[in-house]
């Protein structure tokens, strides 16, 4: 009998493993292999991002009073995609692996690292506000309607991270935990790269599409932008309290007080929040670029 109370007790203090392990969905980083070259699915997740964007972006200056004409848009589109490049590789080794300007070359091994969301914003910002003035456009208005767009790319990246098994969450016993044991360890965690999905992809989208098409924002230069700035640093900010910090932060203040991720949002909300405010401030009679009503 002491025996089988022992054996009990043992089999209530070890609980039986429920949580899925992230090999059971078979997912493989590498969509196609070609033998010399593999295309990756985080490679995908950008070109689609982009693309859906840049589709977006032309339903979006089709409505009167739009900044800037189809010709404009398709420019535009890459001067953004340079800035996404560069500005998110420059901001990847700033931000998080400054040790890469000790050896330039690395920053161009794109495979080694990852990409900052951060510098890729400042990147394409600075492209815009050079592309605006070589065609004398309203900076601030484009930087309206692009932002309605970047929510596709957020969202097909981060898919893109929890496809690659990385950028997991902190240990957690909720029932959608997963097992990341390629690099988690035979731990359950937030699937984090999920909620940044749903949060900066989906739900700041949902809200910059009704702000765009069901009120006058757009007409209140700067108003659009600052609606971004505030829902992708507000929605960052919390996920990263369920996501694991990097590990190259580790044991630092950035690690045990509050993530690179955190302190780097705190900026955008304030200047979200100062352009929210002002926006109404700047509006102006809209006369339109591509044609159509003039709209006051």
């Amino acid at each position: 009998m002491r025996l089988t109370l022992i054996a009990a007790a043992a089999a209530l203090a070890t609980p039986l493993q429920t949580h899925l392990r992230f090999e059971q969905l078979h997912l493989n980083p590498v969509a196609l292999s070609l033998g010399f070259f593999d295309i990756k699915w985080y490679s995908i997740a950008y070109i689609t991002g982009i693309l859906i964007g840049w589709w977006y972006l032309l339903k979006l200056i089709a409505q009167p009073g739009s900044p800037m004409a189809r010709r404009h848009a398709d420019d535009l589109v890459f001067y953004a995609t340079l800035g996404i490049i560069l500005g998110g590789r420059l901001g990847y080794a700033l931000f998080y692996a400054p040790e890469m300007f000790l050896h330039p070359l690395n920053i161009l091994r794109l495979w080694d690292g990852g990409m900052s969301f951060h510098g890729g914003m400042i990147g394409t910002s600075l492209g815009i506000i050079l592309f605006a003035r070589g065609h004398k456009l309203d900076w601030l208005r484009v930087h309206d309607y692009l932002a309605c767009c970047v929510p596709f790319g957020l969202f097909f990246g981060r898919i893109a991270n929890f496809v690659n098994g990385e950028l997991w969450g902190k240990p957690s016993d909720v029932p959608w935990a997963i097992i990341f044991s390629r690099g988690g360890g035979e731990i359950p965690r937030h699937p984090s790269q999920l909620y940044e999905a749903g949060l900066e992809g989906i739900a700041l989208f949902a809200v910059l599409w009704f702000v765009f098409w069901r009120t006058k924002a757009r007409y209140e230069p700067g108003k659009l932008v600052g609606i971004f700035l505030i829902g992708y640093g507000l929605a960052r900010f919390t996920v990263e309290f369920f996501r694991e910090p990097d590990s190259q932060f580790a044991g630092t203040f950035f690690a045990t007080t509050i993530h690179m991720g955190q302190v780097l949002t705190l900026p955008m909300i304030l200047v979200g929040a100062y352009l929210v405010a002002t926006a109404k401030g700047r509006r102006t009679r809209v006369e339109p670029i591509a044609g159509g009503e003039s709209v006051a």
